[in-house]
């Protein structure tokens, strides 16, 4: 009798995910819904305040960064949220930019951590 050797494999199947494009630019209009706000207020802030610096194309459309919507979320935050005047959003962020930033973060990611446990409190609930 001759030993035969068996060997099972097993093959995990994952389904094909597309990478997402990420955009480099993002128009006013884009910005301006993101947050819920007119388009002449993010004008009007970018000249009110030295860290909003959008590029502009040939045709002077305003083209914002992933850094550009940061800082105007930053704004939008201190204005709209918080309740800062114009004059002391713009002493908090002359003060320490970066250390605002990185609040927004924390905040952000906070927020993501919120939803995502109220979502699966959610499914837990309705097992």
């Amino acid at each position: 009798m001759i030993p035969v050797l068996l060997i099972i494999l097993t093959v995990e199947v994952v389904p094909y995910k597309e990478k997402e494009i990420e955009k480099r630019y993002y128009t006013i209009g884009e910005v301006a819904d993101d947050l819920g706000v007119a388009t002449s207020l993010i004008r009007f802030w970018e000249s009110e305040f030295d860290i909003i610096k959008p590029k502009k194309n040939r045709k002077g459309n305003r083209q914002f960064t992933k850094d550009d919507v940061k800082n105007v979320k930053l704004i939008y935050h201190l204005v709209k949220e918080k309740g800062y005047t114009l004059n002391g959003a713009r002493e908090f962020v002359k003060s320490d930019v970066n250390a605002a930033v990185g609040k927004m973060d924390t905040l952000d990611s906070l927020k993501n951590i919120k939803s995502f446990l109220i979502q699966l409190k959610q499914e837990l609930t309705q097992q």
